[in-house]
């Protein structure tokens, strides 16, 4: 929280936004109706990856053997404190470029404030907190734009580069690649309960620590030639992520759900609280029949929206071992795999 040096009240930014973090995103099946249409637009042979698939982000060949990444993203306050939810936004829009295996290069600032309600002061620290985001990434925040919103908004639209070699999609995956996710779930119903103001004492600050974490791993991943496939878990939850994984290549998958890392181990006492985000029920709405085998606790966990979630990563056996050094080398706890890719079936995702 911060305190109006003018009024002495205190500010809770989460209080000014109808949604937080990346459960503010339009619901899978909402999104693909506003992105269809019948309008035919010339082919451009250098943009490897657009609206054709459902990747992070676009990126197009600059002729020389590397390619250009271009992400945006953006939401409203997942966390009270301005500083902290400038880091959070922009090592969210970052990870865009991570995932594609790339390495992210420049960043400028996308600022909704209300101006009237919250003071300039609480935006610059928002800024400032970009900005020690961006020196972690090695980037500059280069410039930006700003406007006079309803409610708080921000984050960053990213531009990287990658080698056309190292590029990971989303639709890549191979049947049998095992499936790995380096960060834990749950960080949805944390906030929620931290909302609600009935998180408990010792689990303050976890869900910031983890949201603000880099996904740089990414970039060294994507010279790892049996890594087929990557993409980040963000607002659709894993599910939805890897539904789409799925779906573009062509297979299903399965999930051992004993083997997925939750954020803490007594996640289930906040959901007997009732502490769901909205975006689970959307999610669940868009994808639950395309979802086999699983249970209404698996479910809230599976379809929670992450913010600034890890990696998504698809693995042929052949590359396990390393893939697994290279996590550990990084400082990541969860090596184990949470799946595996198999051929397509009448379901999307079954869960064990």
């Amino acid at each position: 929280m911060t305190i109006d040096l003018m009024t002495n009240d205190v500010i809770k930014l989460t209080q000014y936004s109808h949604g937080a973090g990346c459960g503010c995103k339009i619901a899978p099946k909402v999104l693909e109706d506003i992105l269809s249409t019948n309008l035919s637009l010339p082919d451009n042979k250098n943009l490897l990856v657009g609206n054709s698939s459902k990747d992070d982000a676009a990126v197009y060949d600059l002729g020389n053997g590397m390619a250009l990444i271009s992400t945006t993203d953006f939401f409203m306050p997942i966390v009270d404190d301005p500083f902290e939810f400038g880091r959070i936004a922009s090592a969210n829009a970052i990870s865009d470029v991570y995932a594609m295996g790339g390495k992210p290069i420049v960043a400028i600032a996308i600022l909704g404030w209300p101006i009237n309600v919250l003071p300039p002061a609480i935006a610059q620290k928002v800024i400032e907190g970009s900005k020690s985001i961006c020196a972690e990434a090695g980037i500059p925040l280069a410039g930006g734009h700003s406007i006079d919103s309803v409610e708080p908004i921000f984050g960053l639209a990213v531009n990287g580069l990658v080698g056309i070699n190292n590029l990971k999609k989303n639709n890549t995956a191979k049947e049998g690649d095992v499936i790995f996710l380096t960060k834990p779930l749950g960080v949805g119903i944390l906030t929620t309960a931290e909302k609600k103001g009935i998180l408990k004492g010792e689990h303050k600050g976890i869900a910031a620590k983890q949201m603000m974490q880099l996904n740089k791993t990414g970039e060294i991943l994507g010279s790892i030639k049996g890594v087929n496939a990557m993409t980040d878990v963000t607002g659709f939850g894993l599910l939805g992520h890897l539904v789409e994984m799925a779906e573009g290549s062509g297979l299903s998958a399965v999930i051992d759900f004993e083997k997925v890392p939750l954020i803490i181990d007594d996640l289930k006492n906040y959901i007997d609280q009732k502490c769901v985000p909205g975006g689970t029920t959307r999610n669940w709405d868009s994808y639950g029949d395309k979802i086999a085998n699983i249970s209404d606790y698996q479910k809230t966990i599976l379809a929670d929206p992450q913010t600034s979630g890890g990696l998504l990563i698809a693995v042929e056996e052949a590359s396990v071992e390393k893939v697994k050094q290279i996590l550990s080398k990084e400082g990541i706890e969860f090596i184990k795999p949470i799946g595996r890719f198999i051929k397509s079936e009448e379901k999307i995702i079954m869960v064990n």
